[in-house]
């Protein structure tokens, strides 16, 4: 197969013929010279879109008028190639007129027509009478849009000379030359932009093409035409020629150098070069499409470093390219791939499609158009508005490959008012459920003495969220619909971090850590809060003798305060708190129930079912492990509260009350019992009082609780067998569920006049040609970092989105078929990429691991390191 050469230095004097078509086989791309009208009925088309060139003869700068002595001294044909309108009757493809077309375009066309033509063994040219034919040209550029093309005796075989002497003899008339390669238009733009530097007067280009002829038997079968309209070539044998040109399979299957840490640019490069529309517009002459004043672009340096790229991956050379030249470009366009630390292979994704569209956007100036209000309009009225503008803006052979669009659709949770927007999208980023679970122990109090207060063990996913926590826990304690759980973590005797946002990660919290969750009335949810920590008297061993030594208990205690607050306000408060410890409550006192079993809860899964379970209490006789129902008061809340009144004068001999700060520090100050109003420098959001028991009190009451609070469970190990797995609509559903936006997403409710943190729903309204689907394995916080492994089952055919899409409108199809994936094996601490590609002409899946490129089977595709999916409508 023949490649062009743009980037090679010219042969020495004394390089041999075959030196130079090895020199020129090493180069980027594959150009044939097939007859113009063959090719235009072919296609069945006239070939629209090709550059047209005319050749003459062009005596040598250096011998004008002396073109006899010139050829005896150097001989060379030396051809001029003008480009733009030809003459001689070059205009309707007549005459002697060939094409310049890549060598995969020409392999498709040819199994399509089961055509006779075909390539022989590039290296066994000399002598050869039948066949195609390797021709190595040098191109100069001597003046803008004028190329001067020479054919040397030094470059080429003496057989292979005469026949291109024949084929370019200008004597008579022109030779018109349509290259619908690209190749000559990209040596002037190369000229032009100097990207390989190689076209300074002292250098040349090399250019080898492999030159057809077509047997007498299938002229007549695509026109009549006959040979003499193509040159003397020889006739081949069709079905030897046939078998030959079957070693086109191989383009395609080139692998890219790792420079350093750069196998996620290769894997994303490699994926976006196999995807049949970009290798088709790249491979022809997509440099007209240039925007070269886009701001928002790189001045078209990106695409077209991507460009010559691709093409020098569609080559039959098989070897291994390295991409200097694109990672330079892509990190002038994004600055954070400028160094060669490891990145995400779907963050280069997304800025190189950017990054091309902006190169190839045709609108040279946006217009800008304000979304208008649906208000109330057919849903298809306003999604195309939505669409035209977005067309208005850009026109690309990205826009037209990948961008898809989807309805969004907010919902005010106090008014109810809502906004539907038509938004674009360039790949889809769905969510990974896990069903890894995580077993975790939380202890809850009430917070008005009316329960006594129990240990859950609660199942959630590993990379949950704290609303999963929650929601599991609601469950499990049979929390009442006027209830909300406020949940702590516990250090040192303190309440150390409120858990409010429900969308931070279970993660965070390690396996020694303490939790405790209040049961707090919906009423009280904005409310000021008391938080009441104590300490108590323990006997302490000392030289044989026992003294009495303070000792903090381990969990806080809490409850809403009252408008008034004085000191006997907060001693009622205590007591009721401490009722349900009270040794005086009988058969559901806490050290009756220290051995009980408690439930486990799994969260909801995708299919809504509960799963509980009983789990061997591991905590010892120091911790109360129970069931909802086994830590029932006998008592009612009214009765516990008739007697505190009666118990005050008992309570104020038992404790002490103490002002303290949030953290503990500074001089406590004491609360008197019979204060009215206690003077407060500003109204607390949280009051924190420290209670001190005196000695009697502790024979009242059961303290195991109080003293002994559980750790968070160790994380819940897999059973071997299982597989931690989910299905690729599970991630779409996932994806397009309604749920709150976060406290940092708040929206601006036009009805209320404020934010709020809205209900969001997700649609697919428009499909694009290319679907990208990118699974979302790994999460940031502040503090971790996590990648999930989860398997997910992804369709390699007939993926069928129809129930997802929302418009019901005739549409193209939505069905697709897998072609590419972009592979992560490792975890976040290092790891590596490949790509799972499927090869059209090979009819077979490959896997490219940076420069080494093998055969893989279908059914080795679908692993748990698939991180970003590539689908092609069918």
């Amino acid at each position: 197969m023949a490649t062009a050469a743009t980037a090679s230095h010219p042969a020495s004097a004394s390089t041999s013929g075959r030196d130079a078509l090895a020199a020129a086989s090493s180069s980027p791309a594959a150009v044939c010279l097939v007859p113009f009208r063959w090719w235009a009925r072919v296609r069945e088309e006239e070939a629209a879109g090709g550059v047209q060139y005319a050749a003459t003869a062009a005596a040598s700068p250096s011998y004008y008028g002396l073109r006899l002595l010139h050829s005896l001294l150097h001989p060379d044909l030396v051809l001029r190639l003008e480009r733009g309108e030809c003459r001689a009757g070059g205009g309707n493809g007549g005459g002697r007129s060939y094409a310049l077309v890549p060598a995969d375009e020409l392999s498709r066309a040819l199994a399509r027509q089961n055509s006779g033509l075909g390539l022989q063994n590039k290296h066994s040219f000399a002598g050869d009478s039948a066949g195609a034919y390797p021709l190595v040209l040098r191109i100069s550029v001597r003046e803008t849009s004028i190329l001067t093309l020479k054919i040397s005796k030094k470059d080429n075989p003496f057989e292979n000379y005469k026949r291109a002497n024949k084929i370019f003899n200008v004597d008579s008339q022109p030779v018109h030359v349509w290259d619908f390669s690209g190749q000559t238009n990209l040596i002037l733009m190369n000229e032009w932009n100097r990207l390989h530097d190689c076209c300074h007067a002292d250098q040349e280009n090399l250019l080898e093409v492999q030159v057809y002829a077509m047997s007498d038997s299938l002229t007549s079968k695509i026109g009549g035409t006959n040979k003499e309209n193509y040159g003397d070539i020889s006739d081949m044998n069709s079905d030897s020629s046939y078998r030959s040109f079957g070693r086109a399979g191989s383009m395609g299957l080139i692998g890219l150098e790792n420079l350093g840490n750069t196998c996620f640019m290769n894997s994303s490069i490699q994926c976006l070069a196999h995807t049949p529309k970009l290798v088709e517009y790249f491979l022809g002459d997509y440099a007209k499409n240039i925007n070269r004043t886009n701001p928002l672009g790189l001045n078209g340096e990106l695409a077209l470093a991507f460009g010559e790229l691709l093409r020098s991956l569609w080559t039959t050379d098989g070897k291994p390219v390295p991409p200097h030249y694109f990672k330079e470009k892509i990190a002038c366009f994004a600055p954070q791939f400028g160094g060669f630390n490891q990145h995400d292979s779907q963050e280069l994704l997304a800025f190189l499609l950017d990054g091309l569209h902006e190169d190839l956007n045709q609108v040279k100036c946006k217009p800008y158009e304000e979304a208008k209000d649906a208000s109330g309009r057919p849903d298809e009225e306003v999604a195309d508005e939505y669409w035209s503008n977005h067309l208005a803006r850009n026109d690309s052979v990205i826009v037209d490959t990948c961008h898809g669009q989807y309805k969004s659709t907010l919902t005010c949770p106090t008014c109810s008012k809502t906004s539907v927007t038509f938004d674009p999208f360039m790949y889809l980023s769905l969510p990974v459920p896990s069903t890894a679970k995580r077993v975790m122990t939380v202890t809850v109090f009430s917070t008005d003495g009316s329960r006594e207060p129990c240990s859950y063990d609660v199942s959630v996913p590993k990379f949950g969220t704290l609303s999963d926590l929650v929601q599991a826990l609601s469950i499990v304690c049979l929390l009442g619909d006027d209830e909300i759980l406020l949940v702590t973590e516990v250090y040192n005797n303190c309440i150390i971090r409120y858990l409010e946002e429900p969308s931070d990660s279970v993660s965070l919290l390690r396996d020694g850590d303490k939790l405790a969750a209040y049961r707090l009335p919906k009423r009280h949810e904005k409310s000021p809060l008391v938080v009441f920590t104590h300490q108590h008297f323990v006997q302490h061993s000392s030289d044989g003798n026992l003294t009495p030594q303070m000792r903090e208990f381990e969990a806080p205690l809490l409850a809403a305060l009252p408008e008034e607050i004085s000191g006997l306000s907060l001693q009622d408060i205590y007591l009721k708190l401490l009722s349900p410890f009270q040794l005086s409550n009988g058969a559901s006192s806490l050290n009756d129930c220290m051995e009980s079993n408690s439930d486990s809860v799994d969260t909801p899964s995708d299919s809504g079912s509960i799963n509980f379970q009983n789990s061997q209490l591991e905590d010892g006789p120091e911790s109360n492990h129970c069931s909802a129902s086994e830590c029932e008061v006998t008592k009612g809340p009214d009765d516990l509260y008739d007697g505190v009144s009666g118990s005050n004068k008992e309570a104020h001999m038992d404790f002490e009350f103490y002002l303290k700060s949030e953290r503990g520090e500074g001089q406590q100050q004491k609360i008197e019992i019979n204060e009215l109003h206690l003077l407060l420098e500003t109204a607390p959001s949280r009051l924190h009082v420290n209670v001190h028991w005196l000695q009697n009190a502790s024979r009242k009451y059961a303290t195991s609780m109080l003293n002994n609070l559980p750790e968070i469970h160790k994380l819940e190990l897999i059973p071997k067998g299982t597989e931690d797995s989910v299905a690729l609509h599970g991630c779409l559903e996932a994806f397009l569920k309604e749920e709150p936006l976060g406290p940092e997403d708040m929206w601006y409710c036009p009805r209320c006049k404020k934010h709020q943190q809205a209900m969001k729903k997700l649609d697919l309204w428009r499909l694009p040609e290319v679907l990208v689907i990118h699974l979302k394995r790994f999460s940031y916080t502040q503090f971790t970092r996590n990648k999930l492994e989860t398997f997910v089952d992804f369709p390699t055919v007939d993926l069928d989105l129809s129930s997802y899409v929302a418009d019901k409108s005739e549409q193209p199809s939505s069905h697709y078929r897998l072609y590419a994936v972009s592979n992560h094996y490792g975890n976040m601490g290092g790891g590596h990429y490949t790509a799972s590609i499927y090869h059209e002409e090979g009819k077979g899946w490959y896997k490219f691991d940076d420069d080494c490129v093998t055969p893989m089977s279908e059914d080795s595709i679908k692993t748990p390191a698939a991180y970003v999916l590539f689908y092609r409508r069918e």
